[in-house]
């Protein structure tokens, strides 16, 4: 486990540092002057060449690069172009709102999946297996941006029960909190779930024709029993390889539906960096989507071995 531990912390690094290389690079491909947008009818000769010294953009490229990398390393992400704050001060005010978001969107997600894709495996072909396979494919193809309009014209704009966007902390108003996140976890966590349904259906159908669950039955066990001993954990292997995933696509900002709900989380963030060409804000958002997906991914490695024991992590 040591070793299996050191070789993927070591990966992750190297692929931290492609992510940094590959980001940087493209980002300063893009079209645009950020000093000169900052600026806007402000624009001044002296004024733009004294900014743009003061941000490094005078110097070269493999020069801005290394004294980024340097302050990366130390926890220092640069100075945000538009707000003139700390990079890691800008993003850690967004990322509670898109933790909880994430959070509570993928409690959703299970909460739809597990039920319906269990139940459509115990009755294959069925009619309720018809209908929920229906009703995922339905939740797959229908975009995230209209779900949410068609949630806030419904739930907000005619039933009033919850508010129509914006996001409060949770430190500030727990009630407000839970009110205003209502909608959007519910919008991304439909679209997540019927995705997960299918897979947790396919993969309930493929445990429950093994050889140890016909030998279950055989014995006489309640139903109830063989799902809960032998099917579920079985079953949720390869159910959390798609969860892990759909949670660090989450967790990375979902843009259109933050953009959606006014809800102020790092995809918004990371939109706005890209349109006021804010480069330490928009470097900084991007290696923590990398670093997001990387930890997850080694935490859903790690659960496999407690999930299967037949999994050996060496």
């Amino acid at each position: 486990m040591n070793g299996y531990l050191a070789r993927r912390v070591a990966a992750t690094l190297a692929v931290l540092w492609g992510v940094s290389v590959g980001v940087f690079a493209l980002i300063h491909l893009v079209p645009g002057d950020p000093v000169r947008l900052a600026l806007g009818t402000r624009y001044d000769p002296a004024t733009y060449a004294a900014l743009r010294h003061r941000a490094g953009l005078d110097r070269p490229l493999l020069s801005q690069y290394l004294h980024w990398l340097g302050g990366a390393l130390h926890g220092d992400l640069g100075i945000s172009f538009r707000s003139e704050d700390p990079v890691s001060s800008v993003i850690g005010e967004r990322l509670p709102a898109t933790m909880s978001l994430a959070l509570a969107a993928i409690a959703v997600a299970l909460l739809i999946a597990v039920p319906l894709g269990l139940l459509s495996a115990l009755r294959p072909h069925s009619a309720f297996d018809r209908a929920a396979t229906v009703l995922s494919q339905v939740g797959i193809s229908v975009p995230d941006f209209w779900l949410g309009i068609l949630a806030i014209l419904v739930l907000a704009g005619s039933l009033g029960w919850f508010p129509a966007g914006g996001y409060v902390p949770l430190t500030e108003n727990p009630g407000r909190w839970f009110g205003h996140l209502v909608l959007p976890a519910l919008t991304v966590g439909v679209v997540s779930g019927a995705v997960l349904t299918r897979f947790v259906r396919a993969s309930a159908l493929e445990v429950m024709s093994e050889d140890h669950v016909r030998t279950a039955r055989a014995k006489g066990l309640p139903e109830r029993t063989i799902l809960r001993r032998h099917v579920l954990r079985n079953a949720a292997v390869p159910v959390l390889t798609v969860a892990g995933i759909q949670l660090a696509y989450l967790l990375s900002g979902v843009v259109v539906v933050e953009i959606v709900f006014s809800w102020n989380g790092l995809g918004q963030l990371a939109l706005q960096s890209v349109q006021s060409r804010d480069y330490p804000v928009l470097q900084g958002a991007v290696l923590l989507f990398a670093l997001v997906f990387l930890v997850v991914n080694l935490v859903v490695d790690l659960l496999y071995a407690t999930l299967d024991p037949r999994i050996s992590l060496t």
